[in-house]
């Protein structure tokens, strides 16, 4: 019994060790299936350019940076939100903020605006009789002239007669005093001094030719007349202008009217004068609202002894004091809000505590500053996107999520399609593509000037690919006479005209911007607003022709922007040279 005692117990400890040892090593086994097929699932992206996707690790095709592990999930969130790595925040530098009342850069609201003559000023030197300018003694535009000063000498067949005629009446000024008086009094009309006037006949002799001189002292702005010309009574010789004062008028669009009244202090810098800033009231508003533009002009008259303000030059005026018509607004930075058809979006930070986020659509209403005035969309406290926005849009866009674009969500681009540098609407859903371009419809003449002032842009992208600072102002200088040519009442539609209002006054402003810069850099960087805005306005509104939209992700430090293009082939222009085809075809707008 003992013996079988010992052979029971010596199996038991031999099945005892035998679990240990295999079935320990069976759970290892699959805990290690488990692993690989874990591994197997595992995707590989790029933080710069995270619509690609491939299983395994390696090097970015786009831009040669090492590949990181995609996140797998977004476990507890709402339909709605989407989280990203905080290795993907730092490296796309996203910023928020808090939403709340209160100071928008102190209620100071910009406007921009040009410097012009002083029309109260001005003077038009004309001639008092008929006849050819035998002299012309001034010699250009911008000539400086002083009241008295001989201007030109004019031969006149009626002014020889009318001499004549006084010779003739002074010897029958007793017999015909009225016949005298009325001789006399015609040359008179003609701007003959009474010293002229006697000596003529005192001395008995018929001068041939006679002076012109100025009635006004100041600069002139316009010669209408040449040596030579035959001119007739009361013709224009000359346009002249006092600019020891100067006009500043500014554009302000109808939202804004509200927001000022006469006598208001306004602050203007110029480029030529940095450092500078010169002081004035506003002294008229245009009661009268220009169709084409939607706005009025408010005008500031400015002391101008030291003939430091030229006009044509481009000015900006800072007005201090401005509140918005509506209490305990909201405001938030331009740089959080993206624009699209009717919407404007910002991307909400649902978790203050972990990088989740959402689209919210806003309403906006007054522009300050650089900052809009929030009439629905947010409240007080929330916590929005500032900095990279578009980059937490295109995230969106990628995990399906509802984005600027795509309103209603659903999955705009594979990984396969952003490898092959696609248009971002490869959805087989129609509907998500004609959306996303939610064009208006406008007249044909309307889509023909906007293709000039693109076709003008493109110049502008040329010379930046090229790094030629002077042909990129000068280029902007001829897409800003471009967009002051485009007709605003071509729009017949208030929505239309509502967009377009907004839009024109950014693209003015950023080309403005390049066009008074020779800082390459500076120029980059306008143009990034350029780009952003215009994209909008052809996607709106269309140029009848195919337009590529182009993305580098490492512009801008890293933040990513967007150029225009007819052409596929990518030239960068925040680059040139440096990294001449680094970026993508991000959207095709037909």
């Amino acid at each position: 019994m003992k013996k079988y005692a010992i052979y029971i117990g010596l199996v038991v400890l031999g099945l005892l060790f035998g679990w240990l040892l295999f079935g320990n090593s069976s759970n290892k086994e699959a805990e290690h299936n488990h692993n690989e097929v874990a591994e197997t699932n595992q995707m590989w992206t790029c933080s710069m350019h995270p619509q690609i996707m491939q299983p395994e690790a390696g090097d970015c095709p786009i831009c040669g940076m090492d590949l990181i592990p995609a996140e797998s999930g977004a476990d507890g969130l709402l339909a709605d939100q989407f989280k990203l790595t905080e290795n993907a925040m730092a490296l796309a530098n996203i910023q928020t903020s808090i939403v709340g009342n209160g100071d928008v850069e102190n209620n100071t609201i910009k406007l921009s605006g040009k410097i012009v003559e002083n029309e109260e000023s001005n003077a038009v030197q004309v001639s008092y009789f008929s006849g050819r300018i035998e002299r012309l003694n001034v010699s250009f535009t911008g000539e400086e002239i002083r009241k008295g000063q001989l201007l030109a000498t004019i031969y006149s067949p009626e002014l020889y007669a009318a001499q004549q005629e006084l010779i003739t009446a002074a010897s029958l000024k007793e017999s015909q005093p009225a016949l005298y008086n009325a001789v006399r009094n015609k040359l008179k009309l003609w701007k003959l001094s009474e010293n002229q006037i006697n000596k003529i006949e005192t001395s008995g002799k018929v001068l041939e030719n006679f002076p012109v001189y100025a009635t006004v002292s100041g600069t002139v702005s316009e010669k209408l007349v040449e040596q030579g010309d035959y001119i007739k009574q009361g013709q224009p010789l000359l346009k002249i202008a006092k600019l020891n004062t100067v006009w500043a008028n500014f554009d302000v669009y109808e939202n804004q009217i509200d927001l000022f009244k006469k006598e208001q202090d306004v602050a203007i810098t110029t480029n030529t004068y940095p450092d500078k800033e010169f002081k004035g009231k506003v002294s008229f508003i245009d009661p009268v609202l220009d169709t084409r533009t939607r706005t009025v002009k408010l005008r500031v008259v400015l002391n101008n002894t030291k003939d430091e303000l030229k006009p044509g030059m481009f000015v900006e005026g800072n007005i201090e004091g401005i509140s918005s018509t509506k209490e305990q607004s909201l405001s938030i930075p331009s740089t959080a809000v993206l624009w699209t058809g009717e919407r404007s979006v910002v991307y909400l930070k649902s978790n203050p505590d972990e990088p989740v986020f959402e689209m919210r659509e806003v309403k906006l209403g007054n522009t300050l500053g650089d900052n809009y005035e929030v009439l629905n969309g947010l409240e007080n406290g929330d916590e929005i996107v500032t900095n990279g926005t578009f980059t937490i849009d295109a995230a969106a866009q990628l995990q399906g999520k509802k984005s600027m674009m795509n309103k209603e969500g659903g999955k705009v681009m594979t990984g396969h399609e952003g490898h092959l540098g696609m248009q971002e609407t490869t959805s087989s859903d129609n509907s998500n593509h004609s959306e996303m371009n939610e064009r208006i419809k406008v007249s044909v003449d309307f889509q023909s000037q906007l293709k000039t002032a693109f076709n003008d842009y493109l110049e502008v992208k040329n010379a930046l690919v090229k790094d030629d600072s002077k042909k990129v102002a000068d280029d902007a200088k001829k897409l800003l006479d471009k967009l002051n040519l485009i007709d605003m009442t071509l729009l017949k539609d208030n929505n239309a005209h509502n967009h377009w209002m907004k839009l024109e006054k950014e693209l003015k402003s950023s080309t403005k911007s390049i066009a008074e810069t020779s800082d390459i850099k500076e120029q980059r960087n306008h143009f990034k607003h350029l780009s952003s805005h215009l994209g909008t306005a052809i996607q709106l509104f269309g140029v009848n022709e195919k337009v590529y939209n182009q993305f580098c992700p490492m512009a801008d430090n890293n933040k990513g922007a967007y150029w225009l293009s007819k052409e596929e082939k990518v030239l960068n222009p925040y680059f040139g040279d440096a990294m001449l085809t680094c970026g993508e075809v991000k959207q095709v707008i037909d």
